[in-house]
């Protein structure tokens, strides 16, 4: 989006904040100490903005195995209803933390430039957009529930799937709005609170969890209720903080608000590829399993997914550098310091690389001790070597995820959010499957191909993206040396 586009929405926003001027200042060490964080030393930004995330992410993750035990004391039919309703709302997740993208970039690029008003202007029409989006969401789900879950295969646990997903759907509104109050504190460079918040959240969960199932007699509706109380407590806080405490950088003002399609495209611009992104980590699980279930059965599945349950925490910190590298990417394009671009994506690929060789090592040397963490049962003892031999096929994945996901992070911090796209896309969806068909099913190395085929298709998907984000930030330098001024 051209420069100049956001002004009468700016103007709007900006004699609201006027009105606040002085609440913003009070208290305000911490934001303002964010914001000179964000658009100063990027290398420190990237470092310090990271951390809180990767604790806030660690927490949650662990968070989501102690449910799981929770719900599984009562029995097979309710954790598989929990499994069936999951990724339904994961698809709830995955909309708003893309959508939450969009905000993030938009809001550090106009932090980045100067232009408090427009990033003001930003987080309005934000407030807006989590309207709109819980609305359409929540009645999609609550009136297809029944059906999707039904096709689906959940047979005899439908009951319960729906007694559980009816309680959480109606609260999506709950889930959006934090992913959003989120972005808005990640794009004005603080982290701190989205950690303490999301760490609360969390922790609040799992205590409510045990409560309400066994002392209340809930059963799986009281861990439906457990996560919708806890993405209240989350909402009430980030509300106070944004609202009646107002000491956020953004100022957040409804009163006069006046819709501006500009702002909304930049907003949705990278956060509507971001959201497909998502969706396309479904479909390649979905084409992945069928393969494996083709050539070496149900097995290989399960393998399969206990092995991307450790994929995933392992990652977690790979995730957290790309958050912040958007917000911070976002701040050095606004402001059109282009040659900070530079240092932003190679020392986020730098850093994500020793963790991800880091991660290698221990995995590769542990992965006995982690696989019989999952195969201690009688039942599933006999996957263990197949787990073992997965984890070691997986040392080569975790490095060059790098490259890949710091370049992707990269575009959508500059507002591009279908090159994004299209890198995730090349990576995920085509190098990934076709290689891991080609060597498990085509050349018949079976579940063993397959996992290669992973590994290789990653390589060469983040090797691209890398490339491609080289290429788009030496181009910027050199028409900026020209004094050409980039509009694409």
């Amino acid at each position: 989006m051209g420069e100049g586009q956001l002004s009468e929405a700016t103007e709007i926003s900006g004699q609201a904040g006027n009105e606040r001027q002085g609440n913003e200042r009070q208290g305000n060490e911490d934001i303002t100490r964010g914001v000179s964080l964000l658009i100063g030393e990027p290398k420190k930004a990237i470092f310090k903005l990271s951390g809180p995330m990767i604790v806030a992410l660690m927490i949650q993750a662990a968070y989501n195995l102690v449910n799981a035990v929770w719900v599984a004391g009562l029995g097979p039919t309710a954790l598989a209803a929990v499994g069936f309703v999951s990724p339904i709302f994961m698809v709830v997740i995955g909309i708003s933390n893309g959508l939450g993208a969009g905000v993030s970039s938009a809001i550090s690029r106009r932090v980045g430039a100067g232009d408090k008003a427009g990033a003001d202007a930003t987080a309005a029409h934000a407030i807006v957009l989590v309207i709109a989006v819980s609305v359409i969401l929540t009645v999609c789900l609550l009136s297809l529930a029944g059906p999707i879950l039904a096709a689906m295969g959940a047979g005899t646990s439908l009951g319960m799937a729906l007694e559980y997903g009816n309680i959480v759907f109606a609260g999506s509104i709950l889930a959006v709005f934090s992913a959003m109050a989120f972005a808005i504190l990640r794009g004005e460079g603080d982290t701190k609170r989205t950690m303490y918040a999301m760490a609360a959240g969390s922790l609040v969960n799992a205590v409510l969890d045990p409560v309400l199932i066994y002392w209340a007699g809930l059963g799986v509706a009281g861990a439906a209720w457990g996560t919708v109380f806890s993405m209240l407590l989350v909402s009430l806080v980030q509300l106070y903080w944004m609202f009646i405490k107002k000491d956020t950088y953004v100022a957040i003002s409804m009163r006069g608000f006046r819709f501006c399609r500009d702002v909304m495209k930049d907003i949705l611009q990278v956060g509507i590829p971001a959201s497909i992104e998502f969706l396309f980590y479904s479909i390649d699980a979905v084409i992945i399993n069928a393969m494996l279930a083709a050539v070496s059965g149900t097995d290989a599945v399960a393998v399969y997914t206990v092995g991307w349950r450790v994929i995933f925490v392992a990652l977690v910190p790979l995730i957290a550098i790309a958050t912040a590298e958007i917000s911070v990417a976002g701040a050095a394009f606004g402001a059109r310091r282009y040659e900070s671009l530079s240092v932003i994506h190679s020392y986020s690929t730098k850093l994500g690389l020793a963790i991800g060789a880091a991660t290698a090592v221990v995995t590769g040397i542990f992965a006995p001790q982690i696989t019989a963490l999952f195969t201690f049962s009688a039942d599933s003892a006999h996957l263990a070597p197949s787990l073992v031999a997965f984890m070691h096929a997986m040392c080569l994945f975790y490095p060059f995820v790098s490259p890949g996901i710091m370049s992707a992070s990269f575009f959508q911090g500059a507002g591009k959010g279908l090159t994004s796209l299209f890198l995730n896309m090349l990576r995920d969806v085509i190098l990934i499957t076709m290689m891991a068909f080609v060597l498990g099913m085509v050349l018949g190395l079976g579940e063993h191909g397959i996992w290669w085929g992973i590994v290789f298709g990653n390589i060469s998907g983040s090797l691209v993206s890398y490339l491609w984000a080289k290429l788009y930030i030496n181009r910027l330098i050199k028409d900026k040396g020209h004094g050409i001024m980039r509009r694409d």
